[in-house]
């Protein structure tokens, strides 16, 4: 009895110490949890959106241009005056100044100008002879009358006077348009002459005064001193900056993803509150632009329209920055989970779950991607703990401990 009393106590104690043994492996060589930051798989509104650069512009510019060529004299009016349509003077054109004449130019002008006195020499000459023709021919036929109504002679000696009256008559009335014509030549060959400062140069000389077409504000003034400008030379800018609308500049392959209508946050224009606005166009024609890394790139302009009240956005003007978001899909519940938390693998997406304090390989199917996170449409649940930013260390059946 003694002997297997002894044999049972040999046993427990050999038991135990196994036990303990096993314990001290265990502890020494059990491998250490992977810390990790979690997150946890909500469910709640969520957008995606377009970010781009944009700036503001007036949608209605009026442009004043130069009528005719000549001097525009210093703007009546500065950048920013208010303007009535009609009433206010934007801009005044005076006619162009004649250019001083050289030596050869001076001959030539004065030499055409004594051969154009010569030629009126000439037609008055030839007025005077036939003034004196038709004297003489008028003589002749109230002549002819008197003896046809005495019965002297014969009628046909009447018609043949009335008919050297009438030839005479009109080679006067030829004679005083040869005067008129050497007239006009004679003051052509005299406006050759004229130079810059002289008496003459301001004789009919009038100004051109431009009217603004509607009521605005100046918002540009390209000739501000007097200074000569061609016909059709831009003298100012008119608009309403009030009725401002936004152009952005977006990648072709980003623009056909909108649709007409599209609502935009207008950010980063210099306000405390973001602004709204709704897409009105895209640009039919891109264009090429090479980027900041010399990679070409197709992009095209987009047009929206300010819908937040103009009590929204005070001195909000015309060519501002502004950053915009533009909303490209939107939900108002729906399962998501951080960008941060999904990776690649092989043709899918998965991220790792923890469950126990042990992380779990999950393959997941995914939807829209946001700039932080991303639409979940199989693979979790509501409320699910997941690994963010998971590193080279974390494998399936990993121990974790929250960071």
């Amino acid at each position: 009895m003694r002997a297997k009393g002894l044999n049972l106590r040999s046993v427990i104690v050999s038991l135990l110490g196994l036990a303990a043994v096993a314990a001290l492996l265990w502890v020494t060589f059990r491998p250490d949890p992977v810390p990790v930051d979690l997150s946890t798989v909500t469910r709640g509104p969520m957008q995606v959106t377009i970010d781009a650069d944009g700036k503001t512009r007036v949608r209605d510019l009026y442009e004043i241009a130069a009528p005719i060529a000549g001097v525009a004299r210093r703007s009546p009016v500065a950048v920013g005056d208010a303007v009535t349509g009609g009433e206010t003077v934007v801009a005044v054109v005076e006619p162009v100044v004649p250019g001083l004449l050289d030596a050869r130019t001076r001959m030539q002008a004065e030499a055409q100008v004594s051969e154009a006195e010569a030629s009126l020499h000439v037609a008055e000459t030839d007025l005077r002879r036939t003034e004196e023709e038709r004297a003489r021919a008028q003589s002749e036929y109230d002549r002819a009358q008197a003896l046809v109504e005495r019965g002297v002679s014969s009628l046909t000696r009447l018609e043949d006077a009335a008919e050297r009256l009438a030839v005479a008559t009109a080679s006067v009335e030829a004679a005083q348009a040869r005067i008129d014509m050497a007239r006009g030549s004679l003051s052509r060959a005299r406006a050759a002459l004229v130079e810059p400062g002289s008496p003459d140069a301001s004789v009919g000389a009038c100004c051109v005064a431009l009217r603004a077409p509607v009521d605005g504000v100046v918002l540009d003034i390209d000739v501000i001193s007097a200074r000569p400008v061609a016909m059709g030379a831009r003298l100012a800018t008119i608009g309403d900056p009030q009725d401002l609308e936004i152009v952005a500049d977006l990648l072709s392959t980003d623009a056909v993803r909108l649709d007409p209508g599209a609502l935009a946050h207008v950010e980063r224009w210099g306000g405390a509150m973001p602004l709204e606005a709704r897409l009105r166009r895209i640009e039919p024609k891109a264009r090429t632009d090479i980027s900041a890394l010399g990679i070409e790139e197709q992009r095209v302009d987009a047009i929206f329209d300010l819908t937040s009240p103009l009590a929204a956005r005070p001195r909000l003007g015309d060519g501002f920055s502004v950053f915009l978001r533009i909303v490209e899909w939107q939900a108002d519940s729906t399962l998501q989970v951080p960008l941060s938390a999904t990776f690649r693998q092989g043709d899918g997406w998965a991220t790792f779950v923890v469950e126990n304090g042990v992380a779990r390989l999950r393959p997941v199917t995914m939807g829209r991607s946001a700039a932080q996170v991303v639409q979940v449409l199989d693979g979790l649940a509501e409320g699910t703990r997941v690994v963010t930013h998971p590193s080279d260390e974390l494998e399936d059946g990993s121990p974790v401990v929250e960071r």
